[in-house]
């Protein structure tokens, strides 16, 4: 049942204001005391052109209660209003009983097609951290815009294309060894890339040398496309095992490469358009106007860079998806360039630049000495997530489980550890990577949020002889009242994730949920109590799980049924 609607309908009746103006300035207090739901009615106060307060006053005593509303008051210019305890947590349980993991789904989205372009690394390189807070919020969002009714096509922009990939060619051809290139591809491939730029400090031929191959590869020379194919496929066969273990798959890997043959046109719209200038022998698009630096879209040498490219894959979804929103997920590092990249756009009359949305993410410091030396300078994902799963392990050998059950156990909880520490905060605020924090059992992590959910089942099994029917008026503990209150606003919290393309929202959510169930679970009997009791907190518990589940699936973790 929509409580915040039946609230709507109510004022509606009220004030002849429009249900959907009203449901927008619907708040939930963060002090369940003033109510379960309010109207500030200073939001009202231009339209009326009186006091809040007087307005608050006016519409209670306008407003009766109801079978769903046991109260209605007016303090300091809000209009609160409480719900019936009893229909409210009767409502709100059977719902999510019913629907279980549909439970917060929405069709709000209408099957509108929501384009999220995130990970997108670069082929023949290391997969580095980096790449996984792209990675994971972008599969964060597709699940938040997917649960809304949106149709959702994951795009990986893969970076398999530039000059770069003649200098590989180089590098193969006079270092290469096919043998360690098959069993170890990045880590071979990245060592001769390495070699090629320290021996064209001394040989600067070798630059030439690479620039002679990279054409000879646009030019489509069956040698070079053959290396470059060979090098993409090996790269994307490593990628996918982490994949794989992130849980994450794609729709599209078209990345640079397949908007090589699509960048002639953008020039020649832009020069239709009259928007390209030469500066020093480019190609650009003046954004002084703008307040930002000029958009190049043909360097001196006469080749393309990565503005061009975006906006040719721009143009090329709006045709092929028809998109309601196109999302990209790269690092705030690369503001400025989706601030020009979308400028022109519009410039050249694309109406739907408007619907182009980057997401970006702050900078993650990692300061473990391990991995940074094993690394280098970067830190590999996959040694992150490693070290993240024994360490996981190492705690499960002091527990119950059966020895089988440890290592796919460990990996499942390990992995989530990693993702929830990144997704639980800000995207856009500084990460300072700690391993104690993420693996915290007590703390704010997703060890935390999987014991939560497995103690949740360890009840369940051992409960016997429940009740069909629960009396869910039995549940009348202060903490019970606020897991309800909690648990009924799961839909409106997926609508503000995604409002705000922020998982952290989710997480932030479910941690607060999982307080609550552990407050029950230390206050609250169930086992024990009596069989009506009984059947409604164990029912309490099983709605918990659903939701804390549904909340994990959200943010791209996987749940364990036992720790």
């Amino acid at each position: 049942m929509d409580y915040r609607k039946i609230v709507s309908e109510m004022i509606s009746k009220a004030s002849d204001l429009e249900i959907d103006k009203i449901e927008n300035m619907i708040e939930v207090p963060a002090n369940s005391e003033l109510g379960d739901y309010a109207l500030p009615c200073f939001k009202l106060a231009s339209i009326y052109r009186k006091a809040p307060v007087l307005i608050a006053q006016e519409l209670a005593g306008k407003i009766l209660p109801d079978s769903h509303i046991s109260n209605i008051q007016a303090v300091n210019g809000y209009l609160n209003f409480f719900v019936n305890k009893e229909s409210f947590s009767a409502s709100v349980l059977n719902e999510i009983l019913e629907k279980k993991d549909r439970y917060g789904d929405d069709t709000v989205g209408g099957e509108q097609t929501v384009i999220i372009e995130s990970s997108s690394p670069n082929i023949a390189k290391p997969f580095h951290i980096g790449h996984l807070c792209s990675t994971i919020i972008g599969q964060s969002l597709y699940r938040l815009y997917e649960s809304a009714g949106y149709k959702v096509v994951r795009i990986n922009h893969l970076g398999d294309w530039g000059t770069q990939f003649g200098k590989l060619i180089s590098a193969y051809k006079r270092w290469g060894d096919d043998q360690a290139i098959q069993e170890e591809p990045i880590k071979e491939l990245l060592r001769i890339y390495v070699k090629f730029h320290e021996e064209a400090e001394k040989n600067p031929e070798l630059e030439e040398e690479a620039r002679r191959y990279f054409k000879n590869l646009e030019d489509g020379s069956p040698e070079e496309t053959r290396l470059w194919q060979w090098f993409k496929d090996l790269s994307l066969k490593e990628f996918n095992k982490l994949y794989n273990r992130l849980g994450v798959s794609f729709d599209s890997y078209n990345g640079e490469s397949f908007y090589s043959d699509k960048m002639d046109e953008v020039v020649s719209l832009l020069e239709e358009k009259s928007l390209l200038k030469e500066s020093d022998q480019a190609k650009i698009v003046d954004l002084e106007p703008y307040n930002m630096p000029p958009c190049i879209i043909v360097k001196s040498d006469g080749a393309s860079i990565y503005a061009t490219r975006d906006i040719a894959a721009a143009i090329y979804r709006k045709r092929t998806y028809d998109f309601y929103k196109n999302i990209y997920v790269v690092g705030i590092p690369q503001a400025l360039h989706f601030q020009q990249f979308f400028k022109v756009l519009e410039l050249m009359g694309c109406e739907w630049s408007k619907d182009c949305v980057h997401v970006g993410f702050a900078h993650v410091r990692f300061p473990d000495k391990k991995l940074s030396t094993r690394s280098g300078n970067v830190i590999y994902l996959e040694d992150v997530l490693d070290e993240s799963v024994n360490r996981i392990k190492e705690y499960m050998t002091n527990t119950k489980l059966d020895e089988d059950m440890i290592e796919p156990t460990a990996e499942k909880i390990g992995i989530g550890a990693v993702i929830f520490a990144f997704l639980k905060r800000s995207r856009e605020k500084e990460m300072v990577f700690s391993w104690e924090e993420t693996l915290n059992l007590e703390g704010e992590s997703g060890p935390y949020i999987h014991y939560t959910y497995a103690r949740g089942l360890n009840i369940l099994r051992k409960v016997e002889g429940l009740e069909d029917r629960p009396d869910f008026s039995l549940l009348k503990e202060k903490v019970e009242i606020a897991i309800i209150q909690k648990l009924s606003v799961l839909q409106e919290t997926i609508a503000e994730a995604i409002s705000r393309n922020e998982p952290m929202v989710i997480a932030r959510y479910v941690i607060e949920l999982s307080k609550l169930f552990n407050s029950f679970y230390n206050s609250c009997k169930v086992i024990t109590e009596e069989i009506k009791l009984k059947t409604a907190r164990a029912k309490l518990i099983e709605a918990c799980c659903i939701v804390i589940k549904k909340c994990l699936y959200l943010l791209g973790i996987e749940t364990v049924d036992a720790m």
